[in-house]
């Protein structure tokens, strides 16, 4: 247990002392960026899964 706690505290000391936090500004516009692209990537996924549908809704009134 004390194995852990160590780890855990040395993880601690870590991002304390040793990462480089971005600044907030910084953050901010990341997040918006890659919220953005989030949409964006669904919005394209959710078409193209709609085009295989009406695709395959097709072929299958084809094959009736």
């Amino acid at each position: 247990m004390t194995k852990f706690v160590n780890y855990i505290s040395e993880a601690f000391h870590e991002l304390k002392a040793n990462v480089t936090w971005p600044e907030w500004s910084e953050v901010q516009r990341l997040t918006i960026i890659v919220a953005v692209f989030s949409v964006i990537f669904a919005l394209f996924t959710y078409g193209v899964d709609q085009l295989f549908v009406k695709a395959l809704e097709g072929f299958f009134n084809i094959i009736k």
